[in-house]
């Protein structure tokens, strides 16, 4: 079972391999030849210095040749000159191919996550994406930089120096490396061990990451609740784990180069006994044992590092493999194969869902939903929370997908739409005004970059922004800072409003703006949204019902589905779900 299992990691292993070499290297073949041309060349160098000891001590130290010392000295300058200029050359094109090719996996792999559907972000905590991202990246971009050396470099200086000493003597070789095939086992079981160490070092090291994310978005929250103890023991535990892991991936990552060590020592011992009594005997000289000796001091660490590379393949599968995975995440919500275009006039037409059925994993959520929005009126959704609401509007525009029934634009239905194009439908504020680390300019262009300067001053007015950023030093230009915290509430509404204006779309998604704001601020956002639903199909999710008593429909809904519908004064008349609600707000 153990051997199926590592039979079936090694295929694993051989498949990752091929799809990075493939897709991310292969675009950088040419300096990859010329760098491992370099590493060759570095590698040779290796064996020729050890080549030259035996003149050096042979032609110089005992025949005392006086000439012999300017033509040594001067070969042994010429190999290091040429050794640092090929090793400098292979470690810059090296970082140059390996920066590349780890970035491409990075773009890559943010662009296929951000394809993918709402569900797939539900299920994984930013701090664990954001890890794979950087850290299994990283640690495969370490790992190949390695394998590439060894590859280029320690296996030619392997051969070469094996040349050398095969060269002076066969036996003193064969009996230097005679103990190498008995690694072959403990180092298969090292590989095991440190594959399963790096993928449990990974996991921690998402964990981590999640939980710094959750303590720096939630600070505040800490701080009021004095959760700074329970935060700091909840790291605590992570780092442990991740340490633990990352300790036992290490120590088998550095078994391999010791049981070298060990292996070297015997082959040493070996030689010394038995080429010792051969220089004793005079059939051997100092110069052919001090060549052989150096050839195979230098053999070992290139075979060290050989060695070394199973283990750092098996931290590298580790981290392709959590890469490969959300790679394989394919997204469920996609553009139709045979596209409808929408019309303006569809555009602009009804929003009617018919017998809606939604859920989310086992949990109901919507329950055979049906209402329509008129076109160019404003629709309110009021209910309980839990009430389906919010999941209207993930519906609409397909960031979910229902389990059933039909939602139509102007009588045609939504999944027969080119997503893009659905989605350009749309204008939404939230009661969470999604701000970007950018300029106010810049956020508010989110909408439409191709923008005029006359549509952007539009919109700055219309959302009385320009109130509070002709009061700033920067003015439009000035940084919104990292999801807008250099702005008040108030502030980040009212951006988030002028990018709806200038997004300029016909139907408007309203998801309770301004239940955050104190009551100067509310009065403005609500001033500048009242201007933006004018003439558009509007939607607006109401938590309190002061801001929909306008509203040309109001749609009770409860347990996920339609309970109500009608104006303020119907609702009221009718003393149902919507009254209670009503006077549980205001009273009587």
């Amino acid at each position: 079972m153990a051997h199926l299992d590592a039979q079936q990691s090694a295929t694993k292993g051989r498949a990752l391999a091929v799809w990075l070499l493939r897709d991310y290297f292969r675009p950088h073949l040419g300096w990859i030849i010329i760098a491992f041309i370099l590493m060759a060349i570095e590698g040779a160098m290796l064996a020729m210095i050890s080549y030259m000891v035996g003149p050096m001590f042979d032609d110089v130290f005992v025949a005392r040749d006086k000439v012999a010392v300017f033509w040594v000295g001067g070969i042994v300058m010429g190999v290091f000159i040429i050794r640092a200029a090929a090793g400098f050359g292979q470690r810059v094109l090296l970082t140059m191919i390996g920066q590349r090719a780890v970035a491409g996996v990075q773009v890559d792999l943010v662009r296929h996550m951000m394809r993918l559907d709402s569900v797939f972000f539900q299920d994984n905590a930013p701090g664990a994406l954001i890890e794979r991202l950087r850290g299994d990246t990283s640690a495969i971009y370490v790992t190949w930089g390695v394998i590439f050396t060894s590859i280029g470099r320690d296996v030619i200086s392997l051969i070469a120096l094996l040349s050398v000493a095969l060269s002076i003597d066969w036996l003193w070789t064969l009996i230097a490396i005679a103990g190498v095939p008995a690694l072959i086992v403990p180092v298969s079981l090292l590989q095991r061990l440190i594959h399963a160490a790096t993928r449990q070092a990974r996991q921690s090291a998402a964990m981590i990451s999640t939980r710094l994310d959750e303590i720096f978005h939630g600070i505040n929250q800490i701080k009021l609740n004095n959760l700074e103890t329970h935060q700091d023991n909840r790291f605590r535990r992570s780092m442990a784990e991740y340490i633990n892991a990352q300790i036992r991936s290490e120590a088998g990552q550095a078994g391999v180069p010791a049981m070298m060590d060990l292996v070297a020592g015997l082959g040493f011992f070996g030689v010394l006994v038995y080429g010792g009594f051969q220089i004793i005997e005079g059939t051997k000289t100092i110069g052919e044992f001090m060549s052989f000796f150096t050839a195979m001091a230098l053999i070992f660490e290139p075979l060290r590092r050989i060695g070394n590379v199973s283990g750092q393949w098996q931290a590298a599968v580790a981290s392709l493999e959590r890469l490969h995975a959300i790679f394989d995440a394919k997204p469920g919500i996609l553009s139709p194969a045979d596209p409808v275009e929408l019309s303006d006039a569809a555009a602009q037409g009804d929003v009617v869902l018919q017998d809606v059925v939604f859920s989310y994993g086992d949990q109901p959520v919507l329950q055979g939903l049906s209402f329509t929005a008129e076109a160019g009126q404003t629709t309110a959704l009021v209910g309980a929370s839990g009430a389906g609401k919010s999941t209207v509007f993930n519906l609409l525009a397909r960031l979910v997908e229902p389990q059933s029934g039909q939602i139509t634009v102007g009588g045609v239905a939504i999944n027969r739409v080119a997503l893009a194009e659905l989605r350009r439908l749309f204008a939404t504020v939230t009661q969470d005004a999604a701000l970007f680390d950018e300029t106010l300019r810049e956020n508010i262009m989110l909408s439409r970059p191709d923008a005029d300067d006359a549509a952007l001053g539009h919109a700055v007015s219309a959302a009385f922004v320009a109130d509070f950023a002709d009061r700033m030093a920067l003015g439009l230009d000035a940084q919104a800072g990292p999801r807008g915290s250099n702005l008040s509430g108030g502030q980040r509404q009212r951006v988030a409003i002028a990018r709806a204006v200038l997004r300029d779309a016909p139907i408007l998604l309203l998801d309770e703006p301004t239940s955050a704001l104190d009551a100067q601020s509310e009065a403005a956002v609500q001033q500048a949204l009242d201007a933006l639903s004018e003439g558009r199909t509007t939607l607006v999710i109401a938590h309190r019902l002061a801001t929909v008593l306008h509203a040309d429909k109001i749609v009770v809904l409860d347990k996920g589905k339609v309970v109500d519908e009608g104006t303020h004064a119907e609702l009221l008349a009718r003393d149902g779900l919507y009254a209670s609600l009503y006077r549980l707000q205001f009273g009587g």
